[in-house]
Parts: C-alpha cells; sequence; structure tokens
C-alpha cells in the first residue's frame, strides 16, 4: 500500500469529509465528520459518540476510509487505515477528554469555556476515533 504526501498535504488543508465504515453486513456505513490531522503524528482523529452506528461497526471492525473532496469535487482523496477507540470519556479530566481537546484545537482553535466543553464530552459519551494513513488514492487538481 503506498501513501502519497501530496495527498495528505491536501487531506491537512481540510478539516471535514466522510467517514465510511463497514456495516454488519458488508455495506459501507458513510458519515460526515469534522477531522483533525496531526502530519507530526501521522495521526487523523475523529470525535463520535459511543452510541453512533460508526462506532458500533468500528467495534466490529475497524477498516475506515476517510474521503475528503475540494469545494468543486474535482480534487478528492481518500486515506485508509485501521481505528482505535479510546475509552469513553467519564471524567472531565480522564485521558479521553484530553485527547478530545486536542481533536477540537486541531479543527477550531481555542473554546471559550473549557470547563464547559470537558463537561459536555462526559454527558455525551464521547470517544476519539484515532488511525493512522496506511494507504491513500484519489484524484489531485491543479
Amino acid at each position: 500500500m503506498t501513501i502519497d504526501d501530496r495527498m495528505l498535504a491536501f487531506v491537512t488543508e481540510h478539516r471535514w469529509g466522510v467517514l465510511a465504515t463497514v456495516k454488519g453486513d458488508g455495506r459501507p456505513q458513510l458519515s460526515t465528520v469534522g477531522y483533525a490531522y496531526d502530519p507530526e503524528q501521522q495521526l487523523f482523529r475523529v470525535s463520535v459518540t459511543d452510541s453512533r452506528a460508526k462506532t458500533r461497526n468500528l467495534r466490529a471492525d475497524p477498516r475506515v476510509t476517510l474521503h475528503v473532496a475540494s469545494k468543486d469535487f474535482w480534487t478528492w482523496v481518500a486515506v485508509e487505515g485501521t481505528a482505535e477507540l479510546t475509552p469513553v470519556a467519564a471524567d472531565a479530566h480522564d485521558d479521553t477528554v484530553e485527547e478530545l481537546i486536542t481533536y477540537y484545537r486541531g479543527i477550531s482553535g481555542e473554546h471559550e469555556n473549557w470547563d464547559e466543553y470537558r463537561g459536555a464530552m462526559v454527558s455525551d459519551r464521547r470517544l476519539v476515533v484515532r488511525f493512522r494513513p496506511e494507504h491513500t488514492y484519489g484524484q489531485l487538481r491543479g
């Protein structure tokens, strides 16, 4: 499998995409998601809730593909990987919440009220899907 650095550079410039997981019947389950990519760690992070279909799918089959497109849709990149799931946020200061803060900063910068954010992550039963790029493909234009 190959990783094209130009494709990862394109993905690094964006924050929104479509995450594909595999349902029990083998069909893809697609979700529009925000993602944060850390090029130094070569790590994607996506925030999800414990009750979502994509979370259940990833627990059963960790294969994941993130599809990212330009505004005109002529440039697009798909990144394949194998997902890891953090534990569900259980305390406002646990490791999962700290990683959710890293995710948030990667997408939006600083939050106006981190205590409120921390509490919401616990009450929403959020966790982080993380994966490293294993294969890229797509179409890069101009």
